[in-house]
């Protein structure tokens, strides 16, 4: 087998600049999955590849249909990028089938065992649309979860790999616990699901609070993409060599600039304006 480049990189501008392998799914309107995640790796100063799991035909109404990329076709993906670039962190978004989800953790343990990985268990759309078949979701659980540096769900994608109801801060807490002793390091759960304001995101590492990131409840329905932005943006910064805590406290920053300043595209869940760090580039 050729040998693969990474588990924390060769030189001192790669593992500055960090290398960031996404897996996720394809977002016609350019809003979320790898064309969000791309963006947000750019604007990051990280460089992006990506190893497509699924086609959607969607914009910012909904998701009009899903073509599954044959999981081997997603392993060759993965190996062109690790034998030849390397990386430095994995992005994991969504997995559609269970045979994709086999064969990325087949190839992750395989070739890049240390690499920080990122996963953010991407399961319904924005407009509701189920993005996950249901006989994946044991895999994902049971493979997967024992893999990630760090778990990203919102409060649904909580309640349902933890199978706990979550309505109050102890509910909170039961869950997180629960998603640890499936084998996620640590758990990051998004509060913006949570009829409460300021919103809070909960990082739990190690049984405890790791930290917390608050911000009032901005009034949009720009939000599509936060979820994947997020999870992209922690995975940049701990390829460019950042602490979890430091990591997921820039992505918060970020995505809540992201949102702030939004284009206000579509007449549906709207896109975040991804390029907002990023300065206009004049010849």
């Amino acid at each position: 087998m050729p040998r693969v480049r990474g588990d924390r990189g060769e030189d001192a501008m790669t593992r500055t600049q960090g290398r960031v392998l996404i897996i996720a799914g394809s977002d016609s309107g350019g809003g979320a999955g790898v064309q969000g995640d791309i963006k947000t790796v750019t604007c990051l100063g990280g460089y992006a590849m990506t190893a497509i799991s699924a086609l959607t035909a969607q914009n910012t109404r909904g998701v009009r249909a899903i073509f599954d990329i044959p999981a081997a076709f997603v392993g060759e993906q993965m190996r062109a990028c690790l034998e030849d670039i390397g990386a430095d962190a994995v992005k994991i978004g969504m997995l559609h089938k269970k045979e994709t989800i086999d064969v990325v953790c087949d190839i992750l343990a395989e070739t890049c065992p240390r690499t920080p990985l990122v996963v953010d268990p991407v399961m319904v759309a924005k407009g509701g649309q189920s993005l996950l078949d249901p006989e994946a979701l044991a895999t994902l659980k049971s493979r997967l979860l024992p893999r990630a540096t760090v778990l990203t769900p919102n409060i649904p994608e909580a309640e349902a790999l933890s199978g706990i109801a979550i309505g109050g801060d102890s509910d909170l807490a039961a869950a997180a616990l629960i998603l640890e002793k499936q084998g996620a390091k640590a758990v990051l759960i998004k509060g913006g699901h949570r009829d409460v304001d300021p919103v809070v995101d909960v990082l739990w590492s190690g049984g405890r609070v790791a930290a917390t990131f608050s911000g009032a409840r901005i009034d949009t329905p720009h939000t599509h993409g936060t979820g994947c932005a997020l999870a992209s943006a922690i995975a940049c910064s701990l390829a460019q060599g950042m602490t979890l805590e430091d990591a997921a406290e820039r992505a918060h920053a970020y995505v809540r600039g992201a949102i702030e300043s939004a284009p206000g595209l579509g007449r549906g869940h709207g896109p975040l304006n991804h390029g907002h760090p990023c300065a206009p580039f004049d010849a």
